[in-house]
């Protein structure tokens, strides 16, 4: 019963199977192989224009890559108080954005409130060189405790974004699963609604070790080339990352896996909510699942073989806990079996 992270779960077949097919001859190295240029082509097009793509090997890195190339001196992102970029990513975004700064912003369910936004922004009054200078605002799609943001709130962070000469980012971790959720396309879910930079995110969903940078106006990426450089992340033999994207866009694929991994969450809720012993902590809009138990029957679940994490509750969601209660937080992914699920909800039945 695996529920730690679906950074736990393998590589699809069909995505193994591919980097297996690629990995005889000879291909020019750096990203200018046939392979890269047709991954890129085929990122223009399911973003419906052009766009710049550049590969790297982890969500980290996209993050703080996207951090470097909006960097200032002096300056502060804006992103959720529980974001990953804040707490999760050991400050690689401050160092390879040579020492940006993230200023929390508060807001229920995972994501930034807009008036919390403004007021953060209003903080930084122009031309103060003691307060520094801000320099983009970061959302995350889906949150870190599962959560969407509907295409309306994305657009009204963008338009903010806008009227302060921001540029808008989207850690996209967990992307198409945000994207099933919705219904709608990735364009539809970026720039219409004003979204600048994306980190792009196929780790999670069945690839090895494959993660975009991508910026929506390619003007603004001109010095990502040599950003990506210094920082390590220009892999010699890219054509193995584009070799993980070609068959996980190949016959949707991607949204496949994306599906079932949102499938098997809804599963595990309703295992949850029937049950007596737990209960969820909110209704699960991706692949994560948040639940609250008394300590003995976590105890319990994880002596009979569940994988799991206990979790700290949202900042302003601590009240939710009783005194021998914890919170826990459970992933499905493409790998999760309706069978696996099944032995949990008989151990919480």
């Amino acid at each position: 019963m695996h529920f730690a992270s679906d950074n736990w779960a393998g590589a699809h077949p069909k995505i193994a199977a591919n980097l297996n097919r690629h990995s005889d001859g000879f291909a020019s190295a750096y990203g200018t192989s046939t392979l890269d240029r047709a991954i890129d082509e085929t990122f223009n097009t399911i973003f419906e224009r052009e766009v710049a793509v550049f590969f790297v090997g982890t969500g980290t890195a996209a993050n703080s890559l996207a951090q470097a190339a909006i960097g200032k001196p002096g300056g502060v992102t804006f992103a959720h108080r529980e974001a990953h970029l804040i707490e999760d990513e050991g400050g690689a975004p401050g160092f390879l954005s040579a020492g940006g700064r993230f200023q929390p912003v508060d807001g229920p369910t995972g994501r930034i409130d807009i008036n919390n936004l403004k007021t953060a922004i209003r903080g930084f009054a122009p031309g103060n060189v003691h307060a520094g200078q801000p320099m983009g605002v970061s959302i995350t799609q889906s949150t870190e405790i599962g959560t969407i943001y509907e295409l309306g709130e994305i657009s009204a962070i963008s338009a903010l974004c806008k009227d302060n000469s921001l540029p808008l980012h989207m850690d996209g971790a967990r992307f198409a699963n945000a994207l099933i959720t919705l219904g709608c396309s990735p364009a539809d879910m970026t720039w219409k609604q004003g979204v600048d930079i994306l980190s792009f995110g196929g780790t999670k969903n069945g690839c090895w070790c494959a993660e975009a940078l991508i910026f929506m106006n390619p003007d603004q990426a001109k010095d990502v080339p040599f950003i990506r450089k210094r920082s390590a992340q220009l892999f010699s033999k890219s054509r193995f990352v584009a070799a993980q994207f070609e068959a996980y866009f190949a016959g949707g694929l991607w949204l496949e896996l994306a599906t079932h991994a949102n499938t098997m969450a809804r599963f595990l809720a309703e295992q949850i909510a029937g049950s007596k012993k737990m209960r969820l902590a909110w209704q699960p809009q991706a692949n994560e699942v948040f639940a609250i138990a008394p300590k003995g029957v976590v105890a319990s679940l994880q002596a009979s073989g569940a994988i799991f994490y206990e979790w700290k509750p949202p900042h302003n969601e601590a009240n939710l806990l009783a005194n021998d209660e914890t919170m826990i937080r459970l992933v499905t992914s493409f790998a999760t079996t309706q069978e696996e699920i099944r032995q949990f909800g008989d151990l919480i039945a």
